[in-house]
Order: C-alpha cells, then sequence, then structure tokens
C-alpha cells in the first residue's frame, strides 16, 4: 500500500522549502518533490562558462522552453524561446531561484498592501488591496531574519517599515571604501541612503559559514553556505523526503480534493504520490502552468480554473540598471586602491522615493539598489567587442582594450526597482501545440506592460544618475526597459477576498480544490517595489502555519 503523506509540495525553493521546513519541524510527514538535483556546497565553483554560456543549472532549451506572446502595435507577436535564446528558467535544483539570488532583502512597506486605496486605480491596470495587511506579514518577516539569516544594519529613514526588533540579527557584511564617496554625494545632494540587508552570513551561524567574499552572488549558487538559500538554510539533513528529478506534470482531483501528484523521473517513468494536503510552488510560471494542464471533468480549464483566473495578472519587477566607470587616471593612488579592493560588498540603497510627488498627485515609486559590477569576468571583456560608435573589434584592437578595461577601471551598477502593474494582457496559458520532451504542453507567457512602469522607472534612474554624477563616475548609462526581468516574477495565481477575482483565499489555499495551496510568489496581487525573496519567504511561514491549523 502507497504511503500518504500528509504534505506533498512540489518545489523546494523560498516558496516550497519554507512550508517543508517549517511542517516537517513540526512532525508532519512532508514529501518534497523537486525537478532538479542536489547539489551540495562543494559541487558549487565558479565555473563562468558554465554559468553564463551553458546555463548548467536550468534545463535545455531544446528540451525545455517556453513560448513568448508580445503585445506590438495591438497585436501579439509569438516569440519561440529556442529559436530566440529566450529563457525564463531561473535554476533547476533542489533550493530553486534562491539558490541564485544576489540576496537583497527589503520589506514590502504598508501601503503596498493598499495599492489601490492609498494611490488610487490607473486605468489599464488591475491594481488591488491585498487581503492581508502589513502587520499580518511583519512576524514573519522578523522570523526570516532569524532563521534565513539576514545581515545589516537599521537606519531610520523615511520610509522605514515598522520594525517588532530594533536592527538585524547580524552586523552589516564588509564594505567597500568608495561607500564613503557614495555617502558624501548623497549627503551633498540631501538624499537619504541606507546600508542594503542581505541575506548572507556575516557571522557563522546555524552550522553554516559566514562570508567569505568571492563577489559572486548573483546568478552563482554558494559555496560557503553563507547565503540564505532554502536549500541552505532551510533542507539540510532533517526528515523531509526529497525526491530529486521529479517533474510533475499532473494534479490528479475529483470535484473538491487533489488526490495524487503525478511525476515523470529523470529515466522518463512515471510516479505518483498521494498527500492530504499539496502545495504547489514551481515558480509562478510553472505553477500556474502545472494547474491549466491538470484538466478534467471536474475542471475543463484547468486545475482550480473553473472562474478563469489562473495564469490571470502576471506580474514581474518593473525598473531597470545602470551604471558610472570610475577610472585610475582620474583617481589618487589611495583612491584607486580603495576602488579596487576585491570582494567585499557595495551595499547601499535609496528608498526616499518608494512614493512622490507629481503635480500635486502622490504616486508610487521604488527602491534604488547600487552594487559594484559581478566579479565574472565573461560580461566585462565582452562589453569591449564594440567601440563607442558601434564597431566590432577585433585582435589586436580588442586586446588593448580588454588591457585598458580590466585592471585600470571599474563600474558600479545601480538597479531600480519599482511596481509592474497586473493588467489583463499580461498573463500565462499553455500552448497545446509547443510541448517539452515529455510531450506536456509548454507556458505561454503573454506581455503587455503598462506604460506607467517606464515613467516610475525613469524618475527613479535619474536620482541615481545624480548620485553617480555627483561621485564623479564617467560614461554614466541608465537603461529603464518594459522587458520582463525573469528571476522576478509573481502573480498568476493572486490571493483575495473575493473568489471571483482571486485564484487563492487569504490562506494561499484554492478557493476551489479545498487541499491545495500556493506558497511561491504566484499569490502576490502586485509587487512592490522591491525585490520579493523575503516576501516569499515570510508568506510561505505563514502559510505553513495555517496548514498547521488544518492537519
Amino acid at each position: 500500500m502507497n504511503q500518504i503523506y500528509d504534505v506533498c509540495v512540489i518545489g523546494s525553493g523560498a516558496g516550497g522549502g519554507t512550508v517543508a521546513y517549517e511542517l516537517a519541524k513540526s512532525g508532519f510527514d512532508v514529501v518534497v518533490l523537486e525537478k532538479g538535483k542536489w547539489f551540495k556546497e562543494e559541487d558549487f565553483s565558479k565555473d563562468e562558462l558554465g554559468v553564463c554560456r551553458r546555463e548548467i543549472y536550468s534545463p535545455r532549451l531544446k528540451d525545455e522552453y517556453h513560448i513568448i506572446n508580445v503585445k506590438e502595435n495591438g497585436e501579439y507577436v509569438r516569440y519561440d524561446g529556442r529559436e530566440y535564446s529566450w529563457s525564463f528558467w531561473n535554476g533547476c535544483i533542489v533550493g530553486g531561484a534562491s539558490n541564485f539570488m544576489s540576496g537583497y532583502f527589503h520589506r514590502l512597506k504598508p501601503n503596498d498592501f493598499r495599492l489601490a486605496s492609498t494611490y488610487g486605480r490607473i486605468e489599464g491596470s488591475n491594481v488591488t488591496d491585498w487581503p492581508i495587511r502589513y502587520k499580518d506579514l511583519e512576524p514573519y518577516y522578523t522570523k526570516v531574519e532569524q532563521v534565513v539569516g539576514v545581515s545589516g544594519r537599521v537606519k531610520q529613514h523615511s520610509f522605514l517599515e515598522p520594525r517588532s526588533t530594533p536592527d538585524f540579527p547580524m552586523p552589516p557584511l564588509k564594505e567597500n571604501g568608495v561607500t564613503k564617496w557614495f555617502d558624501a554625494a548623497c549627503d551633498a545632494l540631501g538624499y537619504e541612503y541606507i546600508p542594503t540587508p542581505r541575506a548572507i552570513l556575516s557571522q557563522d551561524r546555524h552550522n553554516r559559514s559566514s562570508c567569505y567574499y568571492s563577489n559572486f552572488c548573483g546568478s552563482y549558487p554558494c559555496s560557503s553556505a553563507a547565503k540564505g538559500s532554502s536549500r541552505a538554510a532551510l533542507l539540510q539533513p532533517n526528515n523531509i523526503h526529497i525526491i530529486t528529478q521529479a517533474f510533475v506534470y499532473n494534479l490528479e482531483s475529483d470535484a473538491k480534493r487533489i488526490k495524487a501528484a503525478h511525476y515523470y523521473d529523470k529515466n522518463g517513468l512515471s510516479h505518483s504520490i498521494e498527500a492530504k494536503i499539496f502545495v504547489v510552488a514551481a515558480t509562478p510560471i510553472e505553477s500556474c502552468r502545472l494547474l491549466l494542464n491538470s484538466k478534467n471533468v471536474h475542471f475543463p480549464n484547468g486545475l482550480a480554473n473553473n472562474r478563469g483566473q489562473v495564469g490571470k495578472n502576471l506580474i514581474f519587477s518593473a525598473g531597470g540598471s545602470g551604471s558610472g566607470t570610475f577610472k585610475r587616471s582620474k583617481l589618487s593612488k589611495e583612491q584607486f586602491e580603495t576602488l579596487m579592493q576585491p570582494g567585499v560588498f557595495f551595499n547601499r540603497s535609496i528608498h526616499q522615493w518608494y512614493e512622490y510627488d507629481k503635480n500635486g498627485k502622490k504616486l508610487k515609486g521604488g527602491v534604488i539598489d547600487f552594487l559594484f559590477e559581478h566579479a565574472n569576468i565573461i560580461p566585462r571583456v565582452k562589453r569591449q567587442l564594440w567601440d563607442e560608435e558601434g564597431n566590432i573589434r577585433w585582435g589586436k584592437e580588442l586586446q588593448k582594450a580588454i588591457e585598458t578595461y580590466v585592471p585600470n577601471e571599474r563600474r558600479l551598477n545601480f538597479e531600480v526597482f519599482n511596481d509592474w502593474l497586473p493588467t489583463d494582457g499580461t498573463f500565462v496559458s499553455v500552448d497545446a501545440k509547443a510541448k517539452d520532451k515529455w510531450g506536456i504542453p509548454v507556458a505561454s507567457i503573454n506581455l503587455d506592460p503598462h506604460p506607467h512602469d517606464l515613467e516610475v522607472g525613469n524618475f527613479l534612474a535619474q536620482k541615481a544618475v545624480d548620485v553617480l554624477e555627483k561621485m564623479g563616475a564617467e560614461d554614466i548609462t541608465s537603461d529603464i526597459s518594459d522587458s520582463p526581468p525573469p528571476n522576478l516574477v509573481a502573480g498568476g495565481c493572486r490571493f483575495g477576498d473575493d473568489p471571483k477575482t482571486s485564484v487563492l483565499d487569504r490562506n494561499c489555499r484554492s478557493w476551489e480544490v479545498e487541499n491545495l495551496y500556493v506558497s511561491d510568489a504566484s499569490f502576490m496581487p502586485t509587487g512592490g517595489s522591491v525585490p520579493y525573496t523575503w516576501s516569499i519567504y515570510a508568506n510561505a511561514f505563514r502559510v505553513a502555519d495555517a496548514i498547521k491549523e488544518v492537519l
């Protein structure tokens, strides 16, 4: 007789790993179905070619891909992800995308939970209030700080969110001396700045080693376990049964409950898992795809989708990035040595324009994070392939450009985060004609961003440019775009108080399927103006508490 688990969790990232950890810790029988492999710290390296060119932690696009439909001149234009190398995969291993984050941890602000009420609805968008408030999530933000591990220093500023603890559990990570130039520039401009909190250990903690300052955080897994991935922080040896290389392709149900999760193993053989409760946390795009593909007589349009809400209101993070360059020729020897300090962080952020006034009306703004360019040499060298007029460099000309840039200059980047407004035109569906290597219809990502997103992003970017100019940077660039970042995806199964306009109730349980929960970023009706990971972790701890009560 097959074992019937208390809980089956599909996906092991920030949303899935958290629920599994919390429920297993409370004594429940938990099984996790993870599509990727299990890697340990000793398996990770700074393989620049493997990550940048071969994408060794993501599926091969010829086997698994997406269809992307972009709204152009009022019509959707179809792009095949294989043909255009356009991927929305963020790493398929135990711990999911949390292995590859940079660990910038900002909380949502109280007004993020009441976007429509606070700032008013914007024509052409589906902005709505959350069914919970900041105070409901605050204890769980604090829990993430302690369990996952956040380093930093709380500094008072205009948009500091209410906290139940005075400071982060660990001191800030080591910083490059150029942060003093930044601080002085902001002071001169009258701009508020804060040290950026990071989900990276500055001290040994919970049987994990502290950061060793390689400057290979974003896009790379952490070989010291300092970075707060779900794998390192929550899924180390315990009583969770983790089945790896398990691609879940169907959730079998009757009219009210899921009976089993069906998955293919690495050899293409089908298996099934039975459980009392199922938690879907496979990333918003893949979670929606799984539900939409799990059709039956009771749910002809996809599981939990009899009201047609699954996949709707997909959101990303709006904004973009920019940079400025500091050159040896313009600096003293001491200044240049400070600039070129290896490894240590440039942890600075500005929240001053999380809300701003325009023509007497308050608008929702966002956050600007500042960081040094990645230590990975490949993108830095690739930028030298073209000269200022856009002509390709070859041979000795290219060699000279590389030799001039790499040892003599350093770029300070900025990243802008603001709300991607949910619209009717941005959603997830499945494409019956396009199938992956298992013969399952792939996700079709439909993109129609709201023009308001660019307006806010450009406003924030100009503030970042002001700071770089004041610091004396050269060759300053700014690129605010409505192209979606594949690593910052949310929505598709929004939660709410009205089953007609939401997929999940306030505890992230399906309105239509009583033993189905969704705990990845799919639940978010709006994204706020910060990276999502901290909020995913916090909400998943909250969902785990709700599931405990049911069990």
